[in-house]
This record gives structure tokens, C-alpha cells and sequence, in this order.
């Protein structure tokens, strides 16, 4: 089953609309806290693949947290982690727990409730499934339990509400219409799928670096197709431009110096820094 989204126009930077629209933060006030105490509270997931993830000293590690190391350096300031669940992240009620959050698509709607001021990384968002799967392309899902984390892009491509409204988004084909099945983690959504074909779940869909990451620690799954694609971004609240141009300098530095897609090969084995 094939549906035509169009692309929602974006006649405006994520940072024009982020400032034009009211923010929960007053102008400076993040900054100054950063400043104050010395410290950049940074918001990461701990099963978000080569992205942010527990090593074997149960350390937070991968490209997401070293990007950030090198923000809060940029600043004058150490980094700090703390790992909420995606969907309160997206909520934009962070009441001062943290100052800036990864791995999120810039998309307009968000704007009213969050701030973009840099993309850093492009992501695919994939389909797997049990390497026993009869499966061989997507719209053999039609109909079926496919697997993905709340609120994410993936969420909203299964229940055909996705509309692709990040600036120079193209447009999305829904491929198949599933019985969507949602979690709060992808280890979880990977735990079921592990169990079987269409055990507990069908399919996952979620970024392809997560995904392909689970292939390589030996998930039994395999990779049945793309979804699409679209940039990742860094998150803030609206209001502080001054904290954002902080952060959209650092970022711009590590472009331009080559550090950004050094972290890239180094996480990912790729640079995928840069558009395709």
C-alpha cells in the first residue's frame, strides 16, 4: 500500500521559527545557568545505538556524547549526562534538568514547544525483522504488528500521521499500513522481535544506526528496507538565542575543522555529517 505525503512548506530556518515563536525559557537564563554552575546538562538515551549507548563499564559513550563534550569545551564548561525517556524530552517540560538534548528531527511542529539551533548528523529511519522472515520488501507488512518508540518519526510513518516538515524534506511514501505496536524503548521493541517471526512483533522500525548497531551485536534481524530519511538535530528550549548561538557556533567549528565527521567515522564508520 503506497500513500503520497506532500511536503509541508517550511518558509523559514528552524532557528527564525524557533525565535519568532514564545519560549519557556527566558532570554539568557539557560546560559547564565550553564555559566553559572559551570556545567552543560545534556539529555542522551542510553539504547539510541552508535548514537549514545551503556558500554561495558556501564559509562555513557558514542557519538552523541562526544559531540556534546566538545560543546560544553567550546563553551568553557564541563558536560553532564542524564537519560530521559524520548517522549518527556519531547514534551519541552524540562523544568532546568537539562539544558540540551540529541538525536532529534528539526521538524516545524516541534517548534512551538522546542528550539533546533544545529543539525549535526542525517539519519535513515529502517524497517528489520526476524532473520527468519519470509519478508522481502516493505509492503509485506501490510497488516502486520510492527514495533516502534512513542513519539518518535517512526510512530507517526506507522499510524500515517508523519508529515515531512523539516526545510528541504521530500516526499514520503507510507509503503504499507501496519497495526502499530509502541514502546518506550527499542531494546524492548528488539527484545520481542528477537523471540520469533511475528512472535510478539512482526517488525521494528526506527534510525538505521541504531538498528544496523543491533545487527552487529548479534540481534537476529535482518534489514527489510528504508522509510526515509531526514536530518537530526540539537535540542533546546525556545527563548535563550544567546544559548543557541553558542551552540550553533560549536557545531559550525566542528564542520568546519573536520572534527564533526572525524566523530562520525569514529561512531558510525561513515561520515554522516553531511546530506546525501
Amino acid at each position: 500500500m503506497k500513500r503520497l505525503v506532500t511536503i509541508v512548506a517550511a518558509a523559514a530556518s528552524f532557528a527564525m521559527v524557533s525565535v519568532a515563536l514564545s519560549g519557556q525559557a527566558n532570554a539568557g537564563a539557560v546560559l547564565d545557568r550553564v555559566l553559572s554552575t559551570k556545567t552543560l546538562t545534556v539529555a542522551v538515551g542510553t539504547d539510541w545505538g552508535k548514537n549514545s549507548f551503556l558500554d561495558e563499564k556501564h559509562e555513557l559513550v558514542g557519538y552523541d556524547v562526544d559531540v556534546a563534550k566538545e560543546i560544553a569545551k567550546s563553551i568553557g564548561v564541563e558536560a553532564k549526562f542524564v537519560t530521559p525517556s524520548f517522549d518527556v524530552i519531547l514534551t519541552g517540560k524540562w523544568e532546568g534538568r537539562w539544558d540540551l538534548a540529541t538525536f532529534m528531527a528539526p521538524r516545524v511542529s516541534r517548534t512551538e514547544r522546542l528550539s533546533f539551533p544545529a543539525v549535526y548528523l542525517y539519519s535513515d529511519v529502517i524497517a528489520v525483522v526476524h532473520k527468519d522472515s519470509q519478508a522481502t520488501k516493505l509492503s509485506d507488512l501490510d497488516g502486520k504488528i510492527v514495533g516502534a518508540v512513542t513519539g518518535t518519526q517512526a510512530s507517526h510513518y506507522l499510524d500515517h500521521t508523519l508529515t515531512p516538515d523539516w526545510v528541504g524534506a521530500k516526499p514520503i511514501e507510507f509503503e504499507f499500513k501496519p497495526e502499530p505496536k509502541l514502546y518506550q524503548s527499542t531494546n524492548v521493541a528488539l527484545d520481542d522481535l528477537r523471540l520469533g517471526d511475528c512472535i510478539r512483533v512482526c517488525a521494528v522500525t526506527e534510525d538505521g544506526g541504531i538498528l544496523r548497531g543491533a545487527i552487529e551485536s548479534g540481534y537476529p534481524i535482518k534489514v527489510l528496507g528504508v522509510l526515509f530519511t531526514s536530518p537530526s538535530a540539537l535540542v533546546t528550549l525556545p527563548g535563550d538565542k544567546e544559548f543557541d548561538d553558542k551552540i550553533a557556533a560549536a557545531v559550525k567549528k566542528m564542520k568546519d575543522d573536520g572534527t564533526l565527521a572525524k566523530l562520525s567515522v569514529k561512531w558510525f564508520g561513515i561520515d554522516r555529517t553531511a546530506e546525501k
